[in-house]
């Protein structure tokens, strides 16, 4: 059973949560995911299936995008809704134009602190484990890109602002929250979050545990999978022809038709059959440097 398969992740459920559902589901022991999401937040997280586990070390840099709202007036100590109140509440008098204005100094390449109930580790303790201890977390900041932070409207009667966010990898949408309502003066927290895409992986190809179990017993589940043409697109596809397919199926060199100026591409068998992730050695010449059906 190898593959990606795209899970809509439900509030409230941990990305090991979803590996271990998942793995009963399936019956499939190598299951992983490729980016957490904190159990607050729905939406996409990609899993790996069999041997495409092979295929998570390609995914360390991943940019993400997410849709979400905050809410104002109340700071909280793990920076979202699940937290307790860091203080009281404070009244709001904002504009979405004051929003926007502040969420500018959020964006680009900036210093971020990491929320103190995170996965960060101190001494090798991850940091949310000392915070529950009521132990003080010393953090570092971290620098992350913002590409795009959008606020898209205002409800002052719930003092909440939604917005879309286009980050690198490492940025934490909380620690975002937390500071525009430091900055605004009032707190804030993140109130809801939906990630609608990892890289290749779209929210609009992500499927329920329900349909999961459905094309189970169906017998339908390679129905589910990403299509392995639509995995890692940056690297070039190159179809090997079929007198090479078992060299390389064994880990050996092998020269390819297609000439790629890419270090790094897909060796496939005819349109389905993702054979390997190969390493342009000289030429035309290309060594497996990962093996998806040995």
């Amino acid at each position: 059973m190898d593959g990606v398969l795209i899970i809509n992740k439900p509030g409230g459920f941990t990305s090991h949560d979803v590996v271990a559902r998942v793995r009963r589901i399936c019956g499939e022991k190598s299951v992983g995911h490729l980016g957490t999401l904190d159990p607050m937040a729905t939406g996409v997280l990609p899993l790996v299936l069999g041997r495409f586990t092979r295929l998570a070390q390609f995914y360390n840099e991943s940019d993400k995008r997410y849709e979400g709202a905050i809410r104002f007036g109340q700071a909280t100590d793990t920076y979202d809704a699940e937290g307790e109140p860091a203080g009281p509440e404070l009244p709001v008098d904002l504009t979405l134009e004051q929003i926007r204005t502040a969420a500018k100094q959020f964006t680009g390449t900036i210093q971020q602190m990491p929320p103190p109930f995170s996965a960060k580790k101190i001494a090798g303790v991850p940091a949310y484990k000392l915070a529950r201890k009521g132990q003080e977390v010393e953090l570092k900041p971290k620098e992350v890109e913002v590409k795009e932070l959008e606020i898209v409207d205002w409800d002052s009667a719930t003092k909440t602002a939604r917005f879309k966010a286009w980050v690198t990898s490492g940025t934490y949408l909380r620690s975002l929250a937390h500071d525009l309502g430091k900055a605004l003066g009032c707190g804030a927290h993140l109130s809801a979050l939906t990630r609608t895409s990892v890289r290749e992986f779209l929210l609009e190809d992500a499927h329920t545990f329900d349909e999961l179990e459905q094309a189970v017993s169906g017998g339908t589940l390679d129905d589910l999978f990403l299509h392995p043409r639509l995995v890692l697109p940056e690297f070039p596809a190159v179809t090997a022809p079929p007198e090479s397919v078992v060299r390389i199926k064994n880990g050996g060199a092998v020269n390819l038709p297609e000439f790629s100026k890419s270090s790094l591409v897909r060796v496939f068998a005819g349109q389905r059959e993702l054979l390997a992730i190969a390493r342009r050695v000289a030429g035309t010449l290309f060594q497996p440097k990962v093996v998806l059906n040995g």
